[in-house]
């Protein structure tokens, strides 16, 4: 593991405290500020504080802050992949336990999960992720073809809305990363009933819904299509032998 020694601040006199960086050290860190902020952009400055270091130290160890946030959206993977802990046989409980572990790692951390579209990181948590989702798509029944198209679908998903609800949370002022039972939408949905007739005769079961329980009857909606067609391709195959 690389290590360096970078001052608190620039331009102290000799004696000042000094800090022994390490990446372990800084990615802790940045969990801990994105957690303690509860804000949907993640500050260099706050983690350089908490670090008792100058923003300019942590770079010695990542290239740019695109790649700081790589390391801590795969930690975020990886704390994911701890939920899951069914067997391999129980392919659907796997996914499931993925999707629930991702949302509460994204809820807890926002200014991380913000990130989730638009990087990938390589790293272990990731292919992690990616090696489970394959594994269980497999073991469901798939054809190959068909494991990778449902696999690009469920982490599409759950990736995308996970990480919109983080955000969302946050600019709603929920500001409890335990509570993943708020509204999906803020607010009554308003709209005249002479334009817009179905929103009128369904406004009020559309307020009911909440976040957790829609993400996750989306991933089990996915779910159940992958049965579905993996049992299609079971009856394709048995008819083309007969």
């Amino acid at each position: 593991m690389t290590m360096s020694t970078a001052t608190d601040t620039p331009g102290r006199r000799s004696g000042a405290r000094k800090v022994r960086l390490d990446t372990e050290m800084i990615l802790a860190a940045g969990l801990a500020v994105a957690s303690e902020t509860r804000s949907n952009e993640f500050s260099a400055k706050a983690l350089g504080i908490r670090l008792g270091v100058d923003p300019s130290a942590i770079y010695r160890h990542f290239r740019s802050k695109s790649h700081l946030m790589e390391a801590l959206l795969d930690e975020l993977q990886q704390r994911a992949l701890s939920n899951v802990t069914a067997d391999p046989a129980d392919w659907r409980d796997r996914i499931m336990q993925l999707a629930v572990g991702t949302l509460t790692a994204y809820c807890e951390h926002p200014s991380i999960a913000a990130e989730a579209m638009v990087l990938t990181t390589h790293g272990p948590g990731e292919l992690g992720a990616i090696e489970l989702l394959l594994d269980a798509l497999d073991r469901a029944g798939l054809p190959a073809e068909a494991v990778v198209q449902h696999y690009g679908i469920l982490s599409s998903y759950m990736l995308s809305t996970a990480s919109g609800i983080a955000r969302a949370r946050i600019e709603s002022g929920e500001l409890n990363p335990e509570n993943i039972d708020s509204p999906w939408f803020d607010g009554p949905v308003l709209a005249d009933p002479r334009t817009h007739p179905q929103i009128a005769r369904f406004t009020a079961q559309i307020s009911e819904l909440r976040d957790r329980e829609t993400y996750l009857l989306g991933v089990n909606t996915l779910l159940d299509a992958a049965e579905q067609a993996a049992a299609r391709a079971t009856e394709q195959a048995a008819a083309r032998t007969r």
